[in-house]
């Protein structure tokens, strides 16, 4: 979800903060939410100190408003649009000369948004802390309360002890309505964001605050199961007519053990779901290759430091035996923050073979990438005179017994958790649904956000929409199929969407990262439109854009030159694959690079990177030397 999108689900009093916020008349609001994808993939700061990226960006904001122009032409409705649209591109070229102050100017507004977003969060979380203090209070005249009735005479005992009874229920109604926020809501939104993060997505998976309201209300329980358990003492002591104790302690002490039973049953949890060292991503894993997994209980208490034993062990769908340290003492020495974790660092699976060579016993129709497993961690919390067995689960996992099954394997866990908020789901891949485009789109630019340190922009996101279907007004409702994201080949090509994606993510992690993270590869962009781009362009202006005919990856260069009529055409060279990049870094290709002219002299005909930032300046600081062995076309 964008930061904009953020914005337009806040509580009333914050989003009209954003909408006062873009009543300035700096940066339109309109142009904010149609480039929304954009904008935020952009690097403003800095561009509004470096010149020369400020230039490129603001170039291609520039065309952005083109594009979205064309787009509101092609819309009945949109007159209104298009008109302003025509109008906020005027009013953007007044920064032709000093780019870098749209680019503080947008920067600034990116700012003031995450203000009011870090605002809005703050309140949720006062708003709970507020809960939190309300019951602790609660706590402390319980202790008060106490002591003080042991000294009451008999007249006032009746009514305060009614009082205060009727006191707990409420409070118990309170921490209820916490309880809810806790579980269903805040620990929720955490275990969804923690699988997004699975696959690539920026999302914050600590869990501090919530091991802090886990341990404030939990504790704030046992006060109570205190307090009841003095109440009978008092029952015990003394008894009279109408005692409301033994009426109204029993309900109440059932819904004390309630709460804290389901707290703690919720409070164990995957902090650190299974990954290999050198594995491609989490949830991968590799027979016979030792894995890691850490598990953490949300209630902070020293007295169980090192008391309770966490069991490991797999589900039964494909049989596995679990080799390594198989249990391990919740404790506060393997947490950065000293929280109560289980870190299992050396785990293995071997594999049972079965007949039938190792596939699924459930449904021999799935391939071995497509079968799910969950990690099964187990304890026992006793404490306090609470006895509660702990269960909790992994998100599944694909297991593998060859590194040739990794791609696949990857494939699948990025399908189940782009689509599947159900953890519990095994056989998600019997009846595998199709992804929307936005579904799909934002999964892509997590991966590239993973390998290069930056997304997919609204331009590649269309390219490859209509790569896969075709030229549309709008791709929102545009679906694909597991199927033809995995297993189809692509149109006179030997491979599948997802072969030819993953090798350009290779090749970007190994040997464009910089590049890529810089905004120098336009990458995704269809050989029509990179001609129509460069033909607009001074001689020499060049491109770079990932290959769509090679199925491990590839990256190739055009640029435009002009005939002595002046007449423009687009040259390409062959595309340069891991093997060429492993032997000469591509930015060393682009200066040494060379072809013959007519008098059979050497020249290099790239001399502005798209739009008009010169070669050397552009990739200048990533040479390893301005001389040496030159490329012939």
């Amino acid at each position: 979800m964008t930061q904009w999108e953020r914005l337009q689900q806040l509580d009333t009093v914050y989003s009209q903060r954003a909408f006062d916020l873009y009543n300035r008349d700096e940066f339109p609001m309109e142009v904010r939410h149609y480039l929304a994808h954009w904008i935020e993939g952009q690097d403003w700061e800095r561009a509004s100190r470096d010149s020369s990226q400020a230039a490129f960006l603001f170039q291609v904001l520039l065309e952005n408003l083109d594009n979205q122009f064309s787009r509101f032409a092609q819309e009945r409705d949109s007159f209104l649009l298009q008109r302003n649209f025509r109008r906020y591109k005027q009013n953007f070229q007044k920064y032709q000369e000093e780019p870098y102050t749209l680019a503080n100017i947008i920067h600034w507004f990116l700012v003031k948004e995450r203000e009011i977003l870090n605002d809005a969060e703050l309140a949720q979380q006062v708003r709970l802390q507020k809960m939190l203090n309300a019951l602790d209070k609660c706590r402390k005249v319980g202790k008060f309360c106490v002591h003080f009735y042991s000294i009451l005479f008999y007249s006032n005992l009746l009514r305060l002890i009614i009082n205060f009874l009727s006191d707990i229920s409420t409070m118990l109604d309170a921490a209820d309505v916490l309880r809810s926020v806790l579980i269903d809501e805040e620990l929720v939104d955490w275990k969804w964001r923690q699988q997004k993060s699975c696959i690539g997505a920026p999302d914050d998976t600590s869990l501090e605050h919530l091991e802090k309201w886990f341990t404030q209300i939990i504790e704030c329980m046992f006060q109570l199961q205190k307090f009841l358990q003095k109440l009978d003492e008092l029952v015990g002591k003394m008894t009279y007519e109408n005692d409301p104790i033994p009426v109204r302690k029993p309900p109440l002490k059932s819904r004390v053990d309630t709460l804290l039973t389901n707290l703690i049953k919720s409070s164990f949890v995957v902090e650190t779901q299974p990954s290999m060292p050198q594995g491609r991503g989490s949830l991968v894993l590799r027979t016979n290759v030792q894995f890691s997994v850490k598990v953490r209980l949300l209630y902070k208490v020293s007295e169980l430091n090192h008391v309770m034993k966490v069991t490991v062990s797999v589900n039964k769908f494909r049989k596995f035996n679990v080799l390594g340290t198989l249990s391990k003492a919740l404790n506060m020495a393997e947490s950065m923050n000293g929280g109560m974790v289980a870190d299992f660092r050396h785990l293995t699976l071997k594999d049972q073979k079965v007949g039938g060579g190792g596939k699924g016993i459930n449904d021999l129709s799935l391939s071995v990438t497509e079968e799910l497993h969950r990690i099964i961690f187990q304890t026992q919390f006793d404490y306090q005179g609470l006895s509660v067995p702990l269960e909790t689960f992994s998100l599944p996992v694909v297991v593998i017994s060859n590194s040739s099954q990794q791609q696949s394997a990857w494939a699948s866990v990025l399908w189940f958790n782009m689509l599947c908020s159900d953890p519990e789901n095994v056989k998600f891949f019997e009846t595998s649904p199709a992804a929307t485009w936005p579904q799909f789109g934002e999964m892509l630019s997590w991966q590239f956000l993973s390998c290069g340190k930056r997304g997919l922009d609204n331009d590649q996101l269309e390219t490859l929409a209509i790569k896969l279907f075709g030229k549309q007004q709008s791709y929102d409702n545009c679906k694909i199929s597991w199927t033809k994201f995995s297993k189809e080949n692509l149109p006179d090509t030997n491979f599948s969407l997802w072969v030819w994606l993953d090798g350009i993510l290779t090749l970007v992690k190994l040997y464009l990262s910089d590049l890529w993270s810089d905004g120098s590869i336009m990458g995704f962009v269809s050989k029509g439109k990179e001609r129509l781009l460069l033909k607009k362009k001074q001689n020499g202006t060049f491109l770079l854009r990932f290959s769509e005919s090679i199925k491990d990856g590839g990256i190739t260069f055009s640029w435009v030159q002009y005939a002595n009529d002046g007449t423009p055409s687009v040259q390409t060279v062959k595309p340069f694959t891991s093997t060429d990049l492993k032997q000469i870094a591509l930015p060393d290709i682009l200066c040494n690079f060379r072809m013959m002219i007519a008098e059979n002299i050497p020249v290099n005909p790239l001399c502005y990177l798209y739009p008009n930032t010169p070669k050397d300046q552009a990739f200048g600081k990533y040479y390893s030397e301005k001389t040496g062995g030159k490329l012939l076309m």
